[in-house]
């Protein structure tokens, strides 16, 4: 009796029943525009799952997440555009592309992990400038505004992978549910506890004898890596590596909000995040607007009655009412949650004794 009861407690698991309605979601009446665009919402949760190991797991704040996307979209154009000579297919650019934005991680994490807080991530807010403006002026090798394309799709398997969005959506989610099963095996790793003990006392943990130098540089690596690989998918969904300014700062904030919103530290959270915003970004906001021509309430275009014009007023609004209400997430982390209740019985316990004397 305890055995079956475990076993239904374990399949209505918040997840399990998540995956099985996006692995179920292709098969429902539903037009496919909607299906393209949750592939992004895939694509842009491995995005901020790779930013959540540095943010929310390191706790390095992170402002260039993604310059490391724009990495990983551009490496996937030149290895597959018909343009170059090198056309190697997509399973060798999604490798390439995963590996190569790790490594640039790296590099940027060996002479910038020693600095901390602001500095530091006026570091990383400088570098994706860098990247973006390199992007752009780099016009025989990226093809500036001009973007490189066509991206090929994957082939696999002899399906029609460009016209279907079915074969790709179930590549992402695929790749998704790797990602996740990988980092929870990470958070519950020597590794994993390196990074939270980093996170909540730098030296104290160097202390214990942790190298805070490495352990940094590993979390950078693997959300580079991330990062890098979401930049792959979205180039190859796309079939170009689109504008650079579609890697610019405001692609960075987006994420950060996705993850702060969902729950630092948090997986769970982290996805709950990305379906909130990334869902309303996507979905949401061209459904509204054309709620609103349909309706020819807006006539002559107004700017004020465009909801796309206040996605990232939305976003910052949303940003400051959690911070100001429910810092922890919408879905927080077991540890960062044991985290804020400590600090607030210790912030009660200072109050009662400055009333006392």
């Amino acid at each position: 009796m305890n055995r079956a009861r475990e076993y239904r407690r374990k399949l209505c698991q918040p997840e399990l029943i998540a995956l099985a309605a996006l692995v179920l979601y292709p098969v429902l009446p539903i037009p496919d525009t909607y299906g393209a665009q949750l592939t992004t919402i895939l694509i842009f949760a491995i995005l901020a799952l790779g930013l959540n190991v540095v943010m929310g797991w390191a706790g390095i704040l992170h402002l260039g997440i993604a310059a490391f996307f724009g990495i990983g979209a551009y490496i996937t154009g030149i290895l597959t555009v018909p343009s170059y000579p090198f056309q190697t297919g997509f399973t060798v650019a999604l490798v390439v592309a995963s590996v190569g934005t790790a490594v640039a991680g790296v590099l940027l994490g060996v002479p910038t992990l020693r600095l901390r807080g602001d500095y530091l991530a006026l570091v990383t807010l400088g570098f994706g400038e860098v990247v973006r403006f390199s992007l752009r002026n780099l016009e025989e090798i990226t093809g500036g505004t001009r973007s490189l394309n066509p991206i090929p799709s994957p082939g696999w398997f002899g399906l029609d992978w460009a016209v279907n969005y079915r074969p790709f959506y179930y590549l992402c989610l695929l790749i998704l549910a790797a990602v996740v099963v990988l980092l929870r095996n990470l958070d519950n790793s020597r590794l994993g506890r390196a990074w939270h003990a980093i996170r909540e006392d730098e030296l104290a943990a160097t202390c214990m004898g942790i190298d805070a130098a490495r352990v940094k540089l590993a979390a950078v690596a693997v959300g580079s890596g991330l990062a890098g690989l979401a930049g792959c998918l979205y180039a190859t969904k796309l079939t170009t590596t689109a504008d650079p300014d579609a890697y610019d700062f405001s692609r960075s904030i987006i994420v950060m909000c996705c993850v702060i919103v969902g729950g630092m530290g948090s997986i769970r959270g982290t996805l709950v995040g990305v379906l909130i915003l990334i869902g309303y970004d996507n979905i949401l906001t061209p459904v509204l607007d054309g709620w609103i021509q349909a309706a020819n309430i807006n006539p002559h275009g107004s700017v004020f009655l465009s909801f796309s014009n206040w996605r990232l007023m939305i976003f910052g609004v949303t940003l400051i009412l959690i911070v100001r209400f429910r810092p922890e997430g919408l879905v927080p982390s077991k540890r960062l949650l044991d985290e804020f209740r400590a600090e607030y019985r210790s912030e009660d316990s200072i109050l009662s004794e400055e009333t006392i004397f």
